[in-house]
């Protein structure tokens, strides 16, 4: 939102919070978004095993599949998507703190699709977090930097 685009998500966790698969459907737009439900997502970044086998079969063909190569050993492959694994605990584990593996993985996404800024990210992360958070936000941002890293390295 805060780079004027229209934005919704639309999480599922219930009794999947306990070792299922719990998702979130986020949708970043130019347009008005309709409806908060998707199908076939055009990227799908996923943190387990599990996950990996509930949600790739529907990604759209020509999609990204960003995956946590340290928790997802061996994931099907598709040959029509673009797969990126991205050693999200690894990295996170190295700068201490593995709960962040998860913002590992958007700076990965951001890397990749250019979709948001990392400036914007930063800013969201710093205005939703009170002050006696502001070392999570700190940690957050580095996660998110090596995710970053990670994929031009990679890529360059």
């Amino acid at each position: 939102m805060l780079e004027g685009k229209e934005v919704t998500w639309f999480p599922s966790y219930g009794a999947e919070m306990r070792g299922g698969t719990a998702n979130c459907t986020v949708i970043i737009s130019d347009e008005l978004v309709g409806s908060p439900v998707v199908t076939s997502p055009d990227m799908l970044i996923v943190m387990n095993e599990a996950s990996a086998n509930k949600f790739l079969p529907r990604l759209r063909e020509g999609g990204l599949f960003l995956f946590d190569s340290s928790l997802v050993k061996e994931p099907v492959l598709r040959t029509d998507v673009e797969n990126i694994g991205v050693p999200a605990v690894e990295i996170s584990s190295r700068i201490g703190n593995t709960k962040s593996a998860n913002m590992v993985l958007l700076g990965a996404f951001i890397a990749k699709t250019g979709i948001l800024s990392e400036r914007s990210v930063a800013e969201a992360i710093n205005s939703s977090m009170p002050d006696r958070k502001k070392k999570v936000a700190e940690i957050n941002q580095k996660a998110i930097l090596e995710g970053v890293k990670f994929i031009e390295n990679k890529e360059g």
